[in-house]
């Protein structure tokens, strides 16, 4: 029973909660890695990063980054969006270092976020199904990585505004006109096909 309270006292801790304990004791850090470990290898592959190795690679470097500044996070902000920043940050970093950033989105994704793309722009009706899940993956990858970013973070890792603005550190008003001009473009380029 003791073991059972200890494992569900685990999962009902929030974010702030786990980093006060790492930071009482290093070897909590373990849990903020089981807790973020699949959502931010995937928003690595996401933004471009198809090599497993490297992606696995960026994520180590996200953790140490983490695990060193983890005193300079600010509990009064949104730790997934902190920690997020970081992974953008590596990834972006790593792109221009091998000045390529390849197709951000997978065949393999599934066909859920491409449909609240879809939905989203108003094509989801039967008379716009000819909008296949590889043109909407097409037209992403053809958007410019500020709206790329964007459309990852809104449609794809289902954050908030304020977590997208807080990610890419810019005013909600500047990313709700990325994601409104990305959608446009998207739209565009699916209405030319």
């Amino acid at each position: 029973m003791a073991g059972f309270s200890v494992n569900q006292e685990k999962q009902q801790c929030s974010d702030q909660e786990l980093v006060v304990k790492t930071l009482d004791n290093k070897q909590k850090f373990a849990a903020i890695v089981r807790r973020y470990e699949a959502p931010l290898f995937r928003y690595i592959v996401r933004q471009g990063c198809k090599d497993t190795a490297m992606a696995q690679d960026l994520l180590q470097e996200v953790f140490i980054k983490a695990y060193i500044h983890l005193n300079d996070y600010d509990p009064t902000l949104s730790f997934s969006s902190w920690i997020y920043r970081i992974a953008h940050n590596e990834t972006v970093s790593h792109f221009r270092k091998e000045k390529n950033r390849p197709c951000v989105l997978d065949k393999g994704e599934n066909d859920y976020h491409f449909e609240k793309i879809a939905d989203d722009l108003g094509l989801a009706e039967p008379e716009n199904q000819k909008h296949l899940t590889l043109e909407i993956q097409s037209a992403v990858d053809g958007l410019e990585s500020k709206y790329r970013d964007v459309i990852v973070l809104k449609f794809f890792e289902e954050k908030s505004y304020e977590e997208i603005s807080d990610i890419l550190q810019m005013p909600e008003g500047t990313v709700a006109t990325l994601i409104n001009r990305a959608k446009k473009k998207i739209k565009a380029c699916l209405e030319k096909k």
